[in-house]
């Protein structure tokens, strides 16, 4: 039971990473989808990355919206922490869907000369997302 559980969360990181593309940014986004919430201490201790690397990744998953954080107000001194929580993940399959499109398309696309562009249309690629009802 506990081996087919390590199993699928390992299939979810390799899952994760191949949109991610990063490690760190892999495992940051798994530890919020399992503990929605966290803390910066805490997300290091689960992830057992390095803090500053934590940190600096936290940052640019926040600046490039992968993930959100809500300031806590605290009464002692000192800064107030953020707690850090994850997208959607169907969210993130969206974005990883329209970044494939672009690039689907530009390839397709750039084996067109200026002269061919002007007698054909464009190649549009779309990815279209569907619903099985079971």
């Amino acid at each position: 039971m506990r081996r087919a559980r390590l199993l699928r969360e390992k299939g979810l990181e390799k899952a994760v990473q191949d949109i991610l593309k990063s490690r760190a940014k892999t495992l940051i986004y798994v530890f919020l989808l399992k503990n929605n919430g966290s803390l910066t201490e805490e997300i290091i201790n689960g992830t057992k990355l390095h803090p500053s690397t934590v940190r600096e990744t936290l940052s640019k998953m926040y600046d490039q919206k992968l993930i959100f954080r809500k300031k806590i107000k605290r009464e002692s001194i000192g800064k107030n922490p953020y707690l850090y929580y994850h997208i959607p993940t169907i969210e993130l399959l969206k974005r990883h869907t329209q970044e494939m499109e672009e690039r689907l398309n530009k390839l397709a696309n750039i084996s067109f000369s200026k002269k061919e562009r002007k007698k054909y249309r464009p190649i549009k690629i779309k990815i279209f997302e569907r619903v099985d009802r079971i």
